[in-house]
């Protein structure tokens, strides 16, 4: 559930948007600058919050805009522009080498494997599937929005791009982890063979 933590600005945005756009953008800027801070306060370390500070500046830039123009044509694609920006983020931080899910998952791993090649791997693993499915969601609610479908739809695109990650992240690193020691315990076997 720690995964989760990082979205928790992105859930206000979708929730407090059902009053306003401007009041929705506004809400997720705080909520993203109160989770930072309060990382900040419990002594986490800020270098691998790829997460969080992308959400900052997203919010940061959508509340101006909304409030500068409540009515624009962009808040009908409120979804789709912040899905798309968690897929920006997640590609990005793939590309800058810097995982967005090292950051969370160095809240749930000790430090001694935090710079293990088997860590690091099951990071990029990870935040490519979110990136994927952020993506897809993007484009998926991107359609929803300009053939103006029903909500429904974009509810059920919405739970499906976060459920199907989730899923596969609270599986994934265990799968990994075995694999990687039954390809550690072979490569010692024939080390053994070798030796004798």
């Amino acid at each position: 559930m720690n995964y989760l933590r990082g979205f928790v600005p992105w859930l206000v945005f979708a929730g407090v948007s059902t009053i306003g756009w401007q009041w929705g953008a506004l809400a997720g800027l705080l909520a993203a600058v109160a989770l930072l801070v309060a990382d900040r306060a419990a002594g986490l370390a800020l270098d691998h919050r790829v997460l969080e500070y992308g959400t900052i500046v997203f919010f940061a830039a959508l509340s101006v805009l909304a409030f500068a123009r409540p009515d624009s044509g962009l808040r009908l694609y409120g979804s789709a522009l912040s899905m798309g920006w968690l897929a920006l983020i997640a590609w990005v931080s793939i590309a800058v080498r810097r995982p967005f899910t090292m950051g969370i998952a160095r809240r749930m791993a000790p430090p001694e494997v935090w710079h293990t090649p088997l860590f690091r791997r099951i990071n990029v693993v990870l935040t490519a599937a979110w990136a994927l499915s952020f993506t897809l969601t993007a484009a998926a609610q991107a359609l929803v929005s300009a053939y103006e479908l029903d909500t429904v739809y974009s509810v059920l695109i919405q739970v499906a791009g976060f459920v199907l990650p989730v899923r596969f992240t609270s599986s994934y690193p265990d799968r990994a982890r075995a694999r990687f020691e039954q390809q550690a315990a072979a490569q010692a076997g024939i080390q053994e063979g070798l030796a004798s």
